[in-house]
């Protein structure tokens, strides 16, 4: 098989290279959507699970102490998570973090008949780490894949894949707790073990990913080669990340991006709703997030040629609108009466005004989260660099949770937690609108290299040497 010689980045590629196939298995598209459903079936149905308030039951102890254990180890393999990817490569990393989530779904199937909290803390335990694994891989993949003018693009499908398991992860508890109605205090078997085939189904598809070295874009180029890495190698550069200037802008934006979980889950959906609104609600949150992930991705990919400005842009659009969703949180904090449970069958503004809250948690989840991952794809896109940043925005992003859950824990009121997240993601912004203007390039270009020239027929079946 003939070669193009020893091009050099941004030497023009033959026709024939630049007519791939958007749907062939080795690029860039098809591997965004394969990482999408293993996110699908794993963290997804995590996020379903979690998004009952509680795990689904009653008392919220077990599961708070549970989620506590879970973002301190993750917190923990987040930040080196990005080594470990950068010695064992996607599938390893992916099929070990994958296989810890069915664990955790079985610990709660556990306590629904036991009682004991001591098998889910060690189970959010070792998820932490697997969910470490999980998530740098995921977001070097989604970060250095893509082409980089379409980032924004390529994030948005992946969040809408992913929280389509949230969706799914809704029905599921909705459907089998929907005749139970108020007298249901906590879900029931078929709940769980619903979560768990779908999250073993998530643990074989990651195998399915390729290396970065594998993944050919349309216009012929591909990520910088990845040599497989050593322990030495990324240990010293995880360490570079703490005085690395990027990443400290990054810090209060990654602390607050999972801290208001807690507040939305424990103080919206689990105590002004009954069992089956609470699944039914969450449909609508992480089918809100499909929305959100969308939308923030047009503005950071098409609305202005300047890719600073439409960062600029994106950042702008997420602050107004986190702004406003907080305001309407604050009101309905101030209204709210505990002694009034809803339903969603409930009439008038009773249901609507707290149902069109928590779908808009949503929308701002997947805008912030969406946002700041084009932010961290825009600084690089090579794939080593980019898995130690990625690793390391998971890792204080886990941090901040652990901390979120455990002051719940403490009975913190709902009104304090509401205000700390409030000011913890409006104190991001600025941060992020500094390193945009400082560190974001108008492209990365010359990180990327030529690939091998193949024949049509060959590239077409994901065979590319």
């Amino acid at each position: 098989m003939g070669t193009l010689g020893n091009e050099q980045p941004g030497t023009q590629i033959p026709e024939n290279a630049k007519s791939f196939s958007l749907f062939r298995y080795n690029s860039p598209f098809i591997q965004i959507v394969l990482i999408g459903l293993v996110c699908f079936c794993c963290p997804g149905m995590f996020n379903a699970l979690s998004g009952m308030g509680g795990g689904g039951q009653v008392n919220s102890t077990a599961s708070n102490n549970a989620l506590t254990a879970l973002y301190t180890t993750f917190a923990i393999f987040g930040i080196v998570g990005g080594g470990i990817y950068n010695i064992l490569g996607p599938h390893l990393t992916l099929f070990a973090g994958c296989s810890t989530y069915v664990l955790y779904a079985g610990s709660f199937l556990y306590y629904n008949h036991y009682q004991h909290q001591f098998f889910a803390i060690v189970a959010g335990a070792i998820l932490g780490v697997g969910a470490g694994l999980l998530w740098a891989a995921q977001g070097a993949i989604m970060t250095s894949y893509p082409p980089e003018n379409r980032k924004g693009t390529y994030i948005s499908i992946f969040w809408s894949i992913f929280n389509m398991g949230g969706v799914i992860g809704g029905l599921i508890p909705f459907i089998l707790n929907y005749n139970r109605g108020d007298s249901a205090a906590t879900v029931n078997d078929g709940t769980y073990i619903g979560f768990m085939v779908f999250m073993s189904v998530g643990a074989v598809l990651s195998l399915t990913i390729l290396p970065a070295s594998k993944v050919v874009r349309n216009d012929g180029t591909r990520c910088t080669n990845m040599l497989y890495s050593n322990v030495a190698t990324e240990s010293v550069e995880i360490l570079k990340l703490f005085y690395n200037w990027k990443m400290l802008l990054i810090i209060p934006a990654a602390w607050s991006s999972n801290f208001f979980y807690t507040y939305q889950f424990n103080h919206v959906n689990k105590p002004q709703f009954n069992l089956r609104t609470r699944g039914f609600n969450n449909v609508f949150y992480w089918g809100a997030q499909m929305v959100g992930s969308v939308g923030i991705g047009y503005v950071m990919d098409f609305s202005f040629k300047s890719r600073r400005k439409r960062g600029v842009l994106g950042i702008g659009v997420v602050a107004l609108l986190a702004s406003a969703i907080w305001g309407g949180a604050l009101a309905n904090q101030i209204n709210h009466d505990s002694r009034v449970i809803l339903d969603f069958k409930d009439s008038g503004s009773r249901y609507a005004g707290p149902f069109v809250l928590y779908f808009s948690f949503g929308l701002l989840d997947a805008m912030f989260q969406s946002m700041v991952y084009w932010v961290i794809g825009a600084l690089a896109n090579d794939s080593e660099i980019l898995s130690r940043y990625a690793g390391f925005y998971k890792g204080i992003q886990s941090a901040g949770a652990a901390v979120a859950w455990q002051i719940d824990n403490q009975n913190v009121s709902a009104m304090a937690q509401l205000i700390v997240n409030w000011v913890l993601t409006t104190v991001s912004y600025p941060l992020l609108l500094v390193l945009i203007v400082l560190a974001v390039k108008q492209d990365n270009k010359g990180e990327e290299e030529p690939i091998k020239q193949v024949a049509p027929s060959s590239a077409e079946n994901g065979f590319v040497q």
